[in-house]
């Protein structure tokens, strides 16, 4: 297969699962447990939100046509409070931010601009409707809240809590199987010979795929030969996706790709034009698609946050995904060999104005990896960056 870009793999990604993914069961939650969930129906408000005409400034409830002038206060209102009080001519109610507004009132004059003598206040103009909340303003009863398909955060939980949902239906999280492969792979608890490595890309790739909103299963590593690999991946492709971190560069023992087509598998690229992670391979057997990451620990990470993230986002029922990107100045010259986008570690300020590449020593730097808190993305058209210059910053 020709190498395509990394806009053109993701985009592929996303086309793939948003049109052969199957339909998510559903499970209905209650409030307490929905965070992090994604909805299968949408909130609806229960009522006009808000329910009255409310204040927004703390002041006195007045109409405007008796403005400006000295108008004698005949009442307060409260927050919580139900409208009882009312505005004649000449008058005006004392009002709490968030209180109905009293009926005869047009307007709210700030307490800060009024100037009071006992029962008398002095008030400026002002106009109709000014820092008023009118009933319906926000949403009107029936409106959706929140569309169904959204990840359920702590705006979409007060928008539950406010409409009066104790329980809510959310879609299944899919089941990701992970599965490392290799020789060199031992269990973290072991002590490794110099020539092998600790099996940390099945527990970081099982922490992103929480993060994505998945069920990770971690299978055992598979060997570097045909039997091993073709058994466990047949266990991994029960779930909806596998996740098979190396085996799929160009070695004589990277073997994946050689075994996975004998299940039949559709293959819609094995190859990336990124560092890390060029030689990556996306398809499909049957019901699941699948991801060979390649397996040095910089790029697992990154090419899962660049396309397995966003299947995982997809099948578990989510409406649209997208890459947390920003842009950031340089804090020093940076410059690289064009032809490859690529995503290298980098420390970003604390306001997310500047940004610091990292030093590294390839992808298999782990420690390099945990000393930044971003990927820096250089574009593959471009050699060169001054101080100062915006460029892109992917998230963390």
């Amino acid at each position: 297969m020709a190498a395509v870009t990394f806009e053109e793999a993701l985009a592929c990604v996303i086309h793939r699962v948003t049109g052969g993914r199957p339909l998510p069961g559903v499970a209905t939650v209650a409030l307490e447990a929905a965070h992090g969930r994604v909805l299968a129906e949408p909130v609806l408000a229960d009522r006009d939100f808000p329910a009255v005409d409310r204040s927004v400034r703390d002041g006195f409830a007045v109409e405007a046509a008796d403005t400006p002038g000295r108008l004698r206060v005949v009442g307060e209102m409260r927050a919580g409070a139900a409208a009882a009080a009312a505005v004649g001519a000449g008058e005006a109610v004392e009002i709490m931010t968030g209180a109905p507004l009293p009926a005869g009132a047009d307007a709210v004059v700030m307490v800060e601009h009024v100037r009071r003598e006992g029962e008398m206040i002095e008030v400026p103009a002002a106009e109709p409707g000014q820092f008023i909340s009118h009933q319906g303003e926000e949403a009107r009863a029936g409106n959706a809240l929140v569309p169904a398909g959204r990840r359920a955060g702590y705006v979409e939980i007060a928008a539950l809590a406010a409409a009066g949902r104790t329980s809510v239906q959310v879609f299944v999280r899919p089941r990701v199987a992970i599965l490392p492969t290799g020789d060199e792979v031992v269990e973290i608890s072991a002590e490794p010979a110099p020539h092998q490595v600790r099996n940390s890309n099945a527990h970081a790739l099982a922490s992103q795929v929480r993060s994505a909103g998945g069920e990770p299963e971690v299978l055992p590593p598979a060997r570097d030969e045909y039997a091993s690999t073709r058994d466990l991946i047949a266990r991994g492709l029960t779930a909806d996706l596998l996740l098979l971190s190396g085996g799929v560069s160009a070695g004589k023992y990277d073997i994946v790709e050689r075994v996975i087509a004998g299940f039949g598998a559709e293959f819609y690229f094995d190859r990336v034009l990124i560092q890390p992670g060029q030689p990556l391979v996306f398809g499909r057997v049957a019901k699941t698609f699948f991801f060979g990451l390649p397996g040095n620990p910089a790029s697992t990470m990154v090419t899962f946050e660049l396309f397995a993230r966003a299947a995982v986002e997809l099948l578990g029922g989510q409406s649209e995904t997208a890459l947390p990107l920003m842009l950031a100045r340089l804090a020093s010259d940076f410059r690289h060999k064009p032809g490859l986008t690529r995503f290298l570690p980098a420390l970003l300020s604390a306001d997310g104005a500047k940004v610091t590449p990292v030093a590294w020593h390839g992808s298999s730097d782990i420690p390099a990896l945990a000393r930044a808190n971003a990927f820096l993305v250089a574009d593959a058209a471009r050699e060169s960056w001054k101080a100062g210059e915006l460029i892109r910053v992917l998230m963390r």
